[in-house]
């Protein structure tokens, strides 16, 4: 395993290492074939003028290599959000929120990473930019052909996965840090969303966008969490035997990958012979939703006029998605919105005698990224077996993780898989503002698995 960001942090404070030193090694993972489209833009020389800086080591990011989803706005760049359509757009003149207070706690900014075109997938799949393959951060390399890295913050995930940064921020609106944390073997931590501002991010949804970011560590994920959200986690020595936790059956446990239920199955009997109470529940149905939920009426709003002009320039497949946004009714919309509010309280109240729900990230395994690939005009019968792919894989990669979304929760993702098994993420998660909960709950479960 790769050292977290806590662990270097204080052999910068012993003298062990230097920020230079630490960000040159992250450098030198970026450029390594691991990171094949990982990044759509590198800024190595100013990561270096960051890093030797002094009195880096006692701020709580250390001078350290984080890297930053291509969605959020940095001083004197673009803001492409991985299209083609915005790459001439005007520099932003300010770091968006999130990105200054990175920068205000240290961070050593070494990039910008690619990403779903408009983070309208849960898969990772670009066609203006290629998509970075699946790393497990376990194991290294992947075994096979390349899978696909988990979306829409796929680049961040592979440069967390692959040691080429300690943080990669990223968004999640339903599911785009968790997905990836999964498919690339590490953690990936979805605050509730009111807690970190979204300004200065080019949104999907303005219901249910969250900025936030992936790790190496859940102990990291609590420092992120606390730079990117201004606040402190407040912390508990409490052993897992005095958390009451649960493992919904409804949708969560459907039609899993032989390796997934495997994993989560040994993950919860390990948590079990560790002390923790865990009983199994049943859930109200999820939300019913027109096609795509708010996702697809909030990104027309923001995109007609830019569909307008440059439509044809739009991923096939997001462009499709975004415009079905145009056919939802304003009342629809209302009773959308209404419907939400209802089902929350219900899953609230059933979620209420817990202090947090378990349950596989996803329900399948990284795909290979040769059965989802872009179309690409040669074969339009295989053009369209990969479309009808992709739409599957993308349902399912979502299905579990959007849950947390609908709910306006908070979650965490961590590594559940064995050594030689293909990455399988664990969900800790429960409704808004349980954060410092499901971040101590998450902390002992992986110090358990660790074990």
């Amino acid at each position: 395993m790769l050292p977290d960001l806590i662990t270097t942090r204080d052999r910068l404070r012993e003298g062990a290492t230097t920020a230079p030193a630490e960000l040159e090694r992250c450098i030198g993972a970026a450029q390594t074939p691991a990171n094949t489209h990982s990044f759509v833009r590198t800024m190595f020389d100013e990561a270096r003028t960051t890093a030797v800086q002094s009195g880096l080591a006692q701020l709580p990011l250390a001078g350290l290599a984080v890297s930053v989803k291509d969605l959020f706005d940095i001083a004197g760049q673009a803001t492409p959000a991985g299209s083609t359509v915005l790459a001439d757009a005007p520099a932003a003149t300010q770091d968006c929120p999130a990105v200054a207070r990175l920068r205000a706690a240290g961070a050593s900014l070494i990039g910008r990473t690619n990403m779903v075109e408009f983070a309208f997938s849960g898969v990772g799949v670009n066609p203006h930019h290629g998509t970075p393959a699946a790393w497990d951060a376990r194991s290294g390399a992947l075994p096979g052909a390349a899978r696909v890295p988990g979306g829409s913050s796929s680049g961040a995930g592979v440069s967390v996965a692959t040691g080429a940064a300690f943080i990669g921020l990223g968004s999640d609106t339903g599911g785009s840090i968790r997905i990836p944390a999964a498919l690339n073997g590490i953690v990936g931590f979805k605050n509730t969303a009111r807690l970190v501002p979204t300004a200065g991010a080019v949104p999907l949804s303005t219901t249910l966008d969250t900025a936030c970011a992936m790790t190496r560590t859940v102990r990291d994920a609590i420092v992120a969490h606390e730079v990117l959200a201004a606040r402190r986690v407040t912390r508990s020595l409490a052993p897992l035997s005095q958390y009451r936790l649960a493992v919904p059956s409804t949708l969560f446990l459907d039609g899993l990958d032989a390796t997934v239920a495997r994993a989560f199955e040994r993950s919860v009997e390990a948590l079990r012979q560790a002390g923790a109470q865990i009983d199994t529940i049943d859930l109200p149905a999820v939300l019913e939703q027109p096609a795509y939920g708010f996702a697809a009426p909030e990104a027309y709003a923001w995109h007609r006029a830019l569909l307008q002009r440059a439509g044809d320039r739009y991923d096939p497949r997001v462009r499709m998605r975004i415009e079905k946004g145009a056919t939802l009714m304003a009342w629809e919309y209302i009773d959308l919105l209404q419907a939400r509010e209802q089902w929350i309280a219900r899953m609230l109240a059933d979620m209420a005698p817990y202090d947090a729900l378990l349950s596989p990230t996803v329900p399948i395994l990284a795909p290979l990224l040769a059965d989802v690939a872009p179309a690409d005009g040669v074969d339009k019968a295989q053009d369209a077996a990969r479309d009808a792919e992709f739409f599957r894989v993308n349902n399912l990669l979502l299905r579990n993780t959007s849950v947390v979304n609908l709910l306006d929760g908070c979650a965490l993702s961590l590594p559940c898989h064995a050594a030689g098994e293909l990455p399988v993420g664990l969900m800790v998660w429960h409704g808004a503002l349980r954060d410092d909960t499901v971040l101590n709950v998450g902390l002992q479960i992986e110090q358990t698995l660790q074990k």
